[in-house]
């Protein structure tokens, strides 16, 4: 279980990492928050993956930065992916209607 200063650690981070993301990908202000989930989710989920597979040694206290980095990144990915595709196919609704 996880201490109070690996769980804030653990924010602090993914929240560096979702800011950044929106820094060089963000258009609104309003993806920075989804983003920040995505970072959240990612990095909790590779917290998960590290500790079953073990195959990096290298932790800060609790925090396994590096897993954690690898699938909070993949997890942003996804996430700007996926607010492509939605406002993609909501433009192309527009443009059928309006023409």
């Amino acid at each position: 279980m996880p201490q109070a200063p690996a769980l804030l650690f653990s924010l602090l981070l993914a929240t560096l990492y979702a800011a950044l993301f929106h820094l060089i990908v963000g258009r609104r202000v309003r993806d920075l928050g989804f983003f920040w989930l995505a970072a959240v989710v990612g990095f909790s989920a590779g917290q998960l993956v590290g500790m079953q597979l073990r195959l990096v040694p290298w932790t800060i206290g609790e925090v396994r930065v590096v897993e954690g980095t690898i699938i909070a990144v993949l997890f942003l990915l996804l996430a700007r992916w996926l607010r492509q595709e939605r406002v993609g196919s909501g433009q192309s609704k527009e443009g059928k209607s309006s023409g």
